[in-house]
Parts: C-alpha cells; structure tokens; sequence
C-alpha cells in the first residue's frame, strides 16, 4: 500500500507466509488465469470495498482477506475452491465463487450462505463464459450492487455447447478434461443474468437474448444497472438500462456496423451525473463518447476507458499506433494528455491518477502517483533487471506506413557481414508487437544476439490505427496480413543491406503462428524456414465470437472458412516448418496441430513437432528456456545459418 499523504509504501501480504502461494488450485481459477493470460502466482487479483477498507484475496481457493489499515490478515471460512472473492461496496459482505454457485460470508466469518446454487451439472452462476472471457474482454461474471444490498450475477448454461476433451497423455491413468467448447458455427452458451437479494429474492433480466445471444459488459452504479448486449453477427451492440427490482429494460444507446461493432474495455461507464460513457466510430476514428455527444477529436483513437472518477473519464488513446497515452476528459476541464513518449496504462479515483509507463529508454514499467494538487511520486520498482537491453529501430514501411521494428545483434557494426533474418510478428487483430516500450523487445533481442536479425511487422487488421484499418481484414484474415509480412521485410533490407533475403525464418504464437505456417506454404520464394507455435490451423475449430467477427458464420461463408485454413495449403509445403503445441491447450486446441500434421505427413511432406505435454495456450517458465534454444536450433539447421550468440546472455531475461 502506498500512503498518498506520506509518500510511504509498505507491504500488506506475502501469501509465502500464509503457506498458500501456489498449491493445487481450483479448476475455474485455473481456467480464469488462461483466460487472463496469468502465468504467475500469489496475488495475482485482488478487490476491495469503495473506501479500501477491506482487501478480499483467494490463495490456494481459500478466501483471504486483510485489512489495510492495520494489516491484519485472517482466513475467512468458505466453500472449497474459492474463486473471484469481492466484498460488497460497504464493507459488510464477501461475496465468491465455488463450486458454479455464488456464495456470501459476513466480514466476520459468520453468516455463511449461498446465494444462487446450480441446479443442473452445466450451468454457473458468476463465471464468464469462454468467449466472454477469451474473446470479448468480460472475465467477470457478477457484479454487487452500491448500497451491497443485492448483486447481479451470470447464469451461465453450456448444456448446449458441443463437449471437447484435452487430455495429460503424459500420464496414461489420468482421465481427460471434459470442456464445453462453442466452436465457430455452433452453440453458444445460454447466458442470462439474475439479481439477487440479500434477502433470498430473486429478478430475472430481461431483454431480447434470441437477438442479442453475447452479454458483453455489466456496470452497476449509483446511476442505475446498466448492461450491453450484442447480436450474434455482432453487427449491433445495444446499451440497456435495467430495472433491478423487476427486471424489465429499455434500449438507451444502440451502435451498428456492416462488418462487426468493436468492443472497447471499461464501457459502458457512467459520469457522477449520470452520463454514458462510450465510444463511437466516426471518419475512421474512434471517439469518446459522453451523454450522446463525440468528446474527443478526429485522429485521436480511443483504445480503452481506464476509470471514471466523478465527471471526469480516464481513457487511453492514441495519435500514432506505436505509442499509446492517457488522458482525462470532463465537460468542465476539457481534455488532457497526461503522459508523453511510450506506452501507457493507468487508474484513477478520488481524484488521484496512478500512470503505469513504459518507454524505450527504461528497461521496466515505471508507476507514478499524481494526486489532486498535482505533485508527483513513483514507486519503487522491484522487477528484476533484464540482462540484456534491445536496441530497437521503429520505422514506417511502405505505401502502407507499416509499423515496422528491427533488433541487430548487441555490438553490431555496419560492414560486419550478412545476417540471417527472423521475422517475428504476432500480426493478428488481438494484439500490436510494434510499439514505443523496450520491454517488449526483449525475446526479439534475445534472438538477435543469437545472430539474427529480428523483424518485426504490424499489418492489416492489428489495433492501433483505427476502424478502417481494423476491418482491412474482414472476410479474409490470412492474405493481406501476409503481405504485408513481405512488404515490410523488403523494406527493411532495403534500410539494412545486410539482411540476408535468402535465410529468412519467421516464428510466431498462436495467431503468429498460423501466419508463420502460412508464409512457408503460401510464400517460399520469400521464407525459407517456420516456427508455428499454437497456431488456429482449421478456422472452423477456434470460437464463435472470435472467428465469426472476421469470416461471418461457416454456414453462411464456408469458402472464407476454406481459404484461411492452413489444412488447404499443407500439400504445397517445400520449407522447413516446426510445428509447436501444448497438448492441454483448451484455447487453440492441440487438435489443430494434430491436424496439419496428419496433413503434411499424408503428402509425404516432412515436417519437425514439438508438443509439450502439460503445456497450456501459454508457456511456462520452467519450458520457456529451453524452448528458446529448441528454436534457434532448429532456425541454424534450416536456413544453414553460421549464426552464433554474441555475449549470450542468460535465457532469464527473455520473457
């Protein structure tokens, strides 16, 4: 906790103490981490009461909470498999998850009870589904009310949703994992939502869910319960105001758009005044919406609202997609950039503004406090230092301005011979790899001092650049991020003369990795090596609301589903290609990989596959290493490079 007053930081909880750091955590926890992209332990979530009184915790699924002021901890008593504990606005209540149902425990430890229990083996209560959690940035499933007298909760029932299983074959007596798995084209999960009383009432929502099947985002206010909703084309998002005590809604905002309407985190919010908090497309830029009215001006592209603080919103947006900024707005102070040059998160409440920093001079993120008179204070990091420092050039390529970055090997002079070229993009709608913050170089510049030149491109279709840019890739995902690959690879040779054209591998992770499979079967005159990690080889294999937002339903456009699919293409393969996929991946499925290479091997193409047994849609720490030198292996036999490590540095720092 950092004391704003004081400017004095002390520590609160190491769950080391508590001897609940890890352990054999609950299934949905496990589940809410992959979602989330967690890969560490501990504390990896937390939330309190509106005045931070109360800090609620699950370690080990056990229900930790501490109070601030004193640091006294306790272990409350609870379900087993404790997951998403919040306690309610006023500090009375813990509401979590166990077991699909939604539980309560007064602060004391008394009181236990259970709100809403599942009444069938397939339906939750206060979980995401997958695609709301994988695919439309909603990883929360209830929510309390502000005076913590009733809360709204997901009913989650996958009865419908087709059954996938993944299976430890490293350990033939385990029996594998049973999932519900919406793949593109089939059933969804039914969601509705429910208000529960303190009081053991119980309200139905109500809205068209035949219509709009995706419950996209839940806020709940001193304003009033508002939800949003989209359709299943997800060419219209409806914003609803909702009647807790009989359920009923009203349509207040509605957004369409022919390709698909894009969902922004943190909205819908509301001012202290009552006022929706949006965003709205407009001439190929995103704009803040406030109270109905477009906020912000032509070129500034809202990415996300970070907090709402009274009348004042806090969003982060940008000018140029390689940097991204924070900013304020209010009707009565008009709108502000808080931070320059680099990347930028923040918060902010009770008129304090916590900016998280990153830049390509510092090695770590950088946490500055700016309270209300405008003083200034960072704390203190602990991150460990990275033993090595990328050295990275951002430039635009082409008629098309790709954002483009280029890593040389540490200590490179001009003149010092030829460099054989790894092209290391991610290149998908999902996530930039180009962008103004050292930090996310450092795996690029890790293969650089191997003796590679490492080129990184962001095409058609990533964030960043605005509407217009985004739906480039509508319809058709694989041919023009593909292009664009080469383009700016041309253009970086022609900036770097010692790029080697006739060595050239690319490697990449899950959408990167489908585009690194696709370079090799669709372009070897240009790539001579791949690296496919995780990759969505059968476009009708991954989820509903990510696939069908680019290529529409199979049933009503099955050829966008056949060109994009790597299964089509597998007979052409000339080049090296390893395949790389953890067999308890519950994202993209290990099934995809299994595929492609029954593919290859049925036309006698050969082909390398790395599988890694416990392996999720993430890679462990403890894999992470040795994975790194199992790929610049394989790139050093393929392109029949002589590249070696200059002052290797320990594989610790590329993360």
């Amino acid at each position: 906790m950092y004391d704003v007053t004081a400017g004095t930081e002390r520590l609160l909880l190491d769950p080391r103490e508590l001897a609940l750091d890890g352990g054999d955590l609950p299934a949905a926890e496990r589940r809410r981490r992959e979602r989330a992209r967690q890969s560490g332990g501990g504390v990896t979530e937390y939330s309190c009461d509106a005045d931070q009184s109360m800090v609620a915790i699950a370690l080990g699924g056990k229900l930790v909470v501490l109070a601030p002021a004193t640091g006294v901890t306790r272990i409350l008593p609870s379900a087993d498999g404790v997951v998403d504990p919040r306690p309610d606005p006023t500090a009375r209540f813990i509401g979590y998850v166990s077991g699909g149902g939604l539980h309560l425990v007064d602060i004391n430890g008394t009181g236990a009870r259970t709100l809403a229990a599942p009444e069938a083996p397939q339906v939750s209560y206060g979980l995401a589904e997958h695609v709301a959690a994988e695919s439309m940035h909603r990883r929360r499933g209830w929510w309390w009310a502000p005076d913590g007298q009733r809360l709204v909760a997901a009913r989650v029932d996958e009865s419908r949703v087709q059954v996938w299983h993944v299976a430890d074959l490293a350990d033939p007596t385990a029996a594998p994992v049973t999932m519900r798995y919406p793949a593109a084209g089939t059933a969804n999960a039914d969601v509705s939502l429910v208000v529960l009383g303190l009081d053991g009432s119980r309200v139905e929502v109500d809205w068209d869910r035949k219509g709009f099947e995706y419950l996209t985002a839940v806020s709940w206010d001193r304003s009033g319960l508002t939800i949003a909703v989209q359709n299943r084309s997800q060419t219209c998002v409806r914003v609803l105001r909702v009647d807790p005590d009989t359920g009923t809604s009203r349509v207040e905002h509605e957004q369409t758009d022919p390709a698909w309407v894009s969902l922004v985190p943190g909205v819908p919010a509301r001012t202290a005044d009552g006022a929706l908090v949006w965003t709205t497309d407009i001439d190929d830029t995103r704009h803040l919406l406030v109270g109905g009215e477009p906020v912000t001006p032509p070129g500034l592209q809202v990415n996300e609202i970070l907090d709402v603080d009274g009348n004042t919103v806090l969003f982060a947006g940008s000018t140029e997609s390689t940097e991204r900024h924070v900013w304020t707005w209010s009707a009565a102070a008009g709108l502000s950039q808080l931070t320059t040059s680099g990347v930028h998160h923040g918060h902010r409440a009770g008129g304090t503004t916590v900016l998280i920093s990153r830049n390509l001079d510092e090695p770590d993120p950088q946490v500055t406090v700016r309270p209300l008179d405008n003083s200034s204070a960072r704390l203190t990091s602990r991150a460990q230092t990275p033993p090595l420092t990328p050295r990275v050039d951002l430039f635009e390529a082409g008629p098309l301005r790709l954002r483009t970055a280029v890593l040389l090997p540490t200590g490179h002079r001009r003149g010092d011979g030829p460099l054989p070229v790894l092209m290391d993009p991610y290149g998908g709608p999902a996530a930039q790899r180009v962008l103004a913050a050292q930090s996310v170089y450092l795996t690029s510049q890790w293969f650089a001092d191997q003796g590679f030149a490492v080129v990184i491109v962001d095409g058609r279709g990533t964030p960043g650049r605005g509407p217009r840019w985004e739906r480039l890739v509508h319809g058709k995902r694989g041919g023009a991020p593909l292009e664009d690959q080469v383009d700016g690879l041309h253009e970086a040779a022609r900036r770097y003369p010692e790029l080697d054209l006739t060595r050239v591998g690319i490697r990449g992770w899950s959408y990167g990795g489908y585009l690194a499979a696709l370079a090799v079967l669709r372009r070897p005159d240009v790539f001579h090596a791949a690296i496919a990690g995780a990759a969505v080889v059968d476009q009708r294999l991954y989820d509903t609301h990510w696939q069908e937002r680019f290529l529409g339903h199979p049933d009503d456009n099955p050829e966008a589903y056949d060109r994009d699919s790597l299964l089509r293409y597998a007979p052409e393969l000339r080049r090296p290609l390893l395949l790389i996929h953890g067999l308890l991946d519950d994202n993209v499925h290990p099934a995809h990989m299994l595929r492609l290479s029954a593919k290859l091997l049925a036309a006698g193409r050969p082909h390398n596959v790395l599988p890694l047994p416990s392996g999720t849609h993430m890679v462990s720490e403890s894999v992470a290493a040795c994975l790194l030198d199992a790929q610049v292996d394989f790139l050093r036999t393929a392109l029949g490079a002589d590249a070696t490590a200059v002052a290797a540095p320990a594989r610790t720092g590329a993360q």
